[in-house]
């Protein structure tokens, strides 16, 4: 689990975009509706970071091309994007948000 930041840091419709070094790409962390989620930064259309996006209800648009991903489940609902983002554990810990990023699948030659 990475620490991002205290609760009160994060303000509902807010984001913070989190980097955990070279081998791991950049996550977007949300406050939505009440809870937090994690998604990778980039949009699974084109090169665009997510936490620029903006934030209504549990979705986020994307700021390049409209694209809005579902914060819950990472599924775009609309196109451009045809492909979800992955998603983050996130959870609450004495007041301090933490996120244990998935683990990044393999590809299969």
């Amino acid at each position: 689990m990475f620490p991002v930041c205290r609760v009160e840091d994060l303000p509902e419709g807010e984001s913070v975009r989190i980097e955990l070094g070279d081998a791991m790409p950049a996550i977007a962390v949300f406050h939505a509706e009440g809870a937090f989620y994690a998604v990778d930064d980039t949009c699974s259309h084109q090169d665009a970071s997510l936490s620029e996006g903006w934030v209504e209800g549990c979705f986020v648009e994307c700021p390049l091309h409209a694209a809005l991903f579902d914060l819950r489940t990472g599924a775009p609902t609309c196109l451009p994007a045809r492909r979800p983002v992955r998603t983050h554990e996130v959870s609450v810990l004495d007041g301090m948000i933490h996120v244990r990023p998935a683990v990044r699948e393999e590809a299969v030659a």
